[in-house]
């Protein structure tokens, strides 16, 4: 590891993770018009970012950075898989790692892996359904498109805020940090499906200032609390595949989980693929 990284890694672990993101929140949601333009503009510079494909094309159009950053797209700019027995990639983004979930630990990186049921909150009935299963862990970067839709039609069953650390989910930091996704602030969602119970873990990261779902609003903050939280919803909802189920307001990770048996990952997906929302990344074994 470079002194660069080392270095990177150290103060990650200094720093006031929750202090700075908060203060980042606050600029992000700044509605004055010369401060978000001036940050939405730089963004779009620096990290090349695709406006053609965005419903809305300058920054005066948003009414803050947060509104940038989690803007939807032109109708038509992404198409979803079709087919029961496809599941589609829920962001825009890349592969991080996938595979088996193995003596209910999951790969993080070379060296490094968790506990699925740290990951999915501490409780073991929750992650008995995924022991064997499958994950996959994407990762969205500051460039891609910043909400998150649904792999394969499902019912939510229960969605359980996890309070933890706001490490960087960058390739870095995944290498060098022990249990990252799992000791990082994250949300946790979980859905009945034709394909079995599916885990959709929403993984807060440094200066990621809210994670939002369709149905319960903003999550974090200001809901963030010091325990597992367990917020079920009695009524029921619904979302089809490949509509929005959530959103970060910058970047982070996603971490799907399904069953044992229930289905397989595309054979050219590995580490680093890249991934765009509505295509497919696995069938169905049934």
């Amino acid at each position: 590891m470079s002194f660069k990284d080392k270095a990177f890694i150290i103060f990650q672990y200094l720093i006031p993770q929750h202090l700075l993101s908060r203060l980042v929140g606050m600029i992000a949601a700044s509605e004055v018009r010369w401060i978000k333009n001036t940050f939405i503009n730089f963004f779009i510079s620096k990290f090349g970012i695709n406006m053609n494909e965005a419903k809305r094309k300058s920054a005066d159009e948003f009414s803050c950075f947060n509104d940038f950053f989690t803007r939807e797209l032109e109708e038509g700019a992404r198409t979803i898989a079709e087919g029961d027995n496809q599941i589609v990639s829920p962001a825009d983004g890349a592969i991080s790692q996938l595979g088996k979930i193995e003596n209910g630990r999951v790969f993080q990186a070379k060296g490094q892996d968790y506990s699925l049921i740290e990951l999915l909150g501490g409780n073991t009935e929750r992650a008995e359904e995924f022991m064997g299963g499958e994950f996959a862990t994407i990762y969205l970067s500051p460039k891609d498109y910043h909400r998150v839709h649904m792999p394969v039609t499902g019912t939510l069953r229960e969605m359980v805020y996890v309070p933890g650390d706001l490490f960087s989910v960058n390739k870095t930091t995944a290498e060098n940090v022990p249990r990252l996704f799992s000791r990082n602030e994250r949300l946790v969602c979980i859905f009945d499906t034709e394909q079995g119970p599916m885990a959709m873990v929403l993984v807060g990261a440094m200066i990621v200032a809210a994670i939002e779902t369709v149905w319960a609003g903003l999550i974090t903050p200001p809901k963030r609390e010091l325990k597992v939280t367990d917020f079920t919803n009695p009524q029921r909802i619904t979302i089809e595949k490949g509509e929005e189920m959530g959103r970060f307001l910058l970047g982070s990770t996603v971490v799907l989980c399904f069953g044992k048996d229930r289905m397989h990952w595309q054979p050219e997906l590995q580490a680093d693929s890249p991934l765009r929302m509505g295509e497919s990344i696995a069938m169905s074994m049934e």
